[in-house]
């Protein structure tokens, strides 16, 4: 049974599981206590490690022939500083992983202007987050290149799943864009990512880009308005966007400022990736109560 090593076992890892521990020895990097008995009862070995300590990392090497790392970059700087030395330790190893696995953000395009974005676009990252799963991104396809390791690359847009809506910005009422300046955003429910990661593990080609992102097309008000009308919650209300610069977050802001349009027919045809939430409206439907 070929070995897979999981970094960063949180959501979207775990909905994958399931399947993933039939079908392998799953390893995992963990860094509390608490966790390491939550995965042995999974049926996953955990190992004490820590991304934010190198030294710490030697124990991963050789560990895996294949790698799922669904870790996010620290949360400053304009490098990865994680990706990096995970892949400094894995370099050790006498056995190299055979694939490596990577989710990566679309926020790497920046902003498309509403365009239709496929993967051979030239990523444009204009945020400090977008700008270190770029150099994460060109770290790995280095790697997989002087390695031999398929490195492939998932680039997942905004994830969703019941437990994942913006139902506390409904609630308290902040705002969105008028329709007229509103910006197109993208989808994937975290269990069709999930699965998209399972598919890559075996049909993902060495240095190739994913777009990991469903059928939708819809604008971020058009988005927040599904939500609220199957839940019976007041519609967000929409301003200008000087008005709404002066009532959110930057981080939020950030949300704002880029559009695009995502394509993924290299998912389909490549991966042969079949979602089971084609869309947000028909996955909505099927997870939420219609309020009358």
């Amino acid at each position: 049974m070929q070995r897979l090593l999981i970094i960063g076992c949180g959501d979207i890892a775990r909905r994958a599981l399931p399947w993933l521990v039939k079908h392998y020895r799953v390893y995992a990097a963990v860094r509390s206590d608490a966790r390491l008995r939550e995965l042995r009862a999974l049926g996953v070995t955990p190992l004490r490690a820590d991304l934010d300590k190198p030294n710490s990392l030697k124990r991963l090497a050789g560990i895996g022939n294949l790698v799922l790392h669904f870790a996010p970059p620290q949360e400053t700087g304009a490098v990865d500083r994680r990706t990096r030395a995970l892949l400094a330790a894995l370099s050790t190893g006498k056995i190299l992983p055979r694939r490596f696995i990577y989710i990566s953000t679309t926020g790497v395009y920046g902003d498309c202007g509403g365009a239709w974005v496929s993967e051979e676009r030239p990523v444009h990252p204009q945020t400090p987050r977008a700008r270190r799963r770029a150099d994460a991104e060109t770290r790995l396809r280095r790697f997989g290149r002087s390695r031999r390791v398929a490195v492939s690359i998932l680039r997942a847009p905004g994830i969703y799943a019941v437990d994942r809506l913006p139902l506390s910005r409904l609630e308290r009422g902040l705002p969105l864009l008028l329709e007229t300046e509103d910006i197109y955003t993208n989808h994937i429910h975290a269990d069709d990512l999930a699965s998209i990661a399972r598919r890559a593990l075996s049909h993902g080609r060495p240095g190739r880009i994913y777009n990991a992102s469903d059928e939708s097309v819809l604008k971020m008000g058009e988005y927040f308005d599904l939500i609220a009308e199957r839940l019976g919650l007041p519609r967000a209300p929409r301003l200008p966007r000087k008005d709404v610069e002066q009532r959110l977050s930057p981080a939020m802001l950030s949300f704002m400022g880029e559009s695009r349009r995502l394509t993924n027919r290299r998912l389909r045809r490549e991966l042969g990736v079949r979602l089971k939430y084609p869309d947000v409206a028909t996955a909505l439907g099927g997870l939420l109560p219609e309020v009358a």
